[in-house]
């Protein structure tokens, strides 16, 4: 009879103990689960603050989301990047020195981190409401001035037109040495160019019918950048561009065969030939005004177009088009060849 109690007991406690086990298991798989969707959470809000360019929201999530997973490369990745981006470009490289991987991306940070550092100790500085206008050379001032009056009406008009008000100042460079021209070889038709900076060659301010639509389109890739922070095909910013500098409006067709889809979505600065990249910029262009032209061709047809290159990122080129036109990219080629 006691032998009878004494397993009755513990079987009593086996099961108790089970009970004990299973409900402890189950908490614990319970937070694991919160925890993961929180963890994902925070990836989302860091990805939309990257989007929209609120680096200060993004670094405070990448280093929250770090301290759970300290060796994640991507998070490692993207947070030099955001320091890049804050133009703390010696911290940048600090942080990439501290990190135990190697990568392509992390090298050109490095690089441009590196001359951009360089360029701040050399270049004269000079600054208006939405700029800071760096320059080479010792332009005069009237030219400075000139350059910083043009931008700033330039930014009125484009922020209007997209309905899209950037979060941090903008970067012009009036270079008069080819050392300021930016990272990387250039063909010979490359003039002004936007790498992150706007980069203008200082002769150009003496020929404002020429200056004045250059400074609209490069600050139109500018704003296209801070939009999206994706990978915009070029003929979509090259051709807005074009249609805002309006500098293009008469040109002709060229002569020849129409250009390929894959042609017109890389960048067209690798491109030596100036006939194809003539008629690059021309294809660019007619293809962004038959979208704004479906719909009147207004500030609600601007504004629409804003929206589809926001969708780039989450999307992808042919999905955001279906979305607000109803085209894949080579149908609206199709259309206007």
């Amino acid at each position: 009879m006691a032998q009878k109690k004494k397993n009755w007991i513990r079987r009593v406690v086996g099961l108790l103990l089970m009970y004990v086990l299973l409900f402890v298991g189950y908490e614990y798989w319970q937070k694991k689960v919160e925890e993961r969707f929180l963890y994902e959470d925070m990836i989302h809000a860091t990805n939309e603050c990257i989007r929209v360019g609120d680096w200060k929201c993004a670094e405070k999530n990448v280093q929250e989301l770090l301290k759970s997973e300290p060796n994640d490369t991507n998070l490692q990745m993207h947070m030099a990047g955001i320091l890049f981006e804050q133009e703390r470009y010696q911290e940048c490289i600090s942080y990439i020195e501290s990190l135990n991987f190697k990568h392509k991306d992390l090298d050109y940070l490095v690089e441009k981190s590196n001359a951009l550092e360089q360029e701040l100790k050399n270049l004269g500085v000079e600054k208006s409401m939405h700029f800071r206008l760096e320059f080479d050379g010792g332009p005069s001032k009237k030219d400075v001035m000139e350059a910083l009056a043009v931008l700033e009406v330039a930014y009125d008009s484009i922020s209007n037109l997209f309905d899209f008000l950037p979060e941090n100042k903008m970067c012009l460079v009036l270079y008069q040495d080819k050392e300021f021209q930016g990272v990387g070889p250039r063909p010979d038709w490359v003039g002004a160019v936007f790498d992150g900076k706007l980069r203008v060659p200082v002769n150009m301010m003496a020929y404002r019918e020429v200056y004045r639509p250059v400074l609209f389109h490069e600050l139109t890739h500018s704003f296209v950048r801070a939009m999206t922070h994706a990978n915009v095909p070029c003929w979509m910013n090259e051709g807005i561009a074009q249609v805002i500098d309006g500098s293009h409006n008469n040109e002709e067709r060229p002569a020849g065969a129409y250009p390929s889809i894959e042609s017109l979505r890389k960048s067209f600065v690798k491109e030596t030939d100036s006939k194809k990249v003539q008629k690059l910029y021309w294809y660019s262009r007619r293809m962004v005004e038959e979208l704004l032209w479906r719909d009147g061709g207004g500030p609600e047809a601007f504004r629409k177009f804003a929206k589809c290159l926001q969708d780039l990122r989450g999307l992808g080129t042919d999905k955001a088009l279906q979305k607000y036109y109803g085209v894949t990219a080579q149908d609206l080629l199709e259309t206007i060849r």
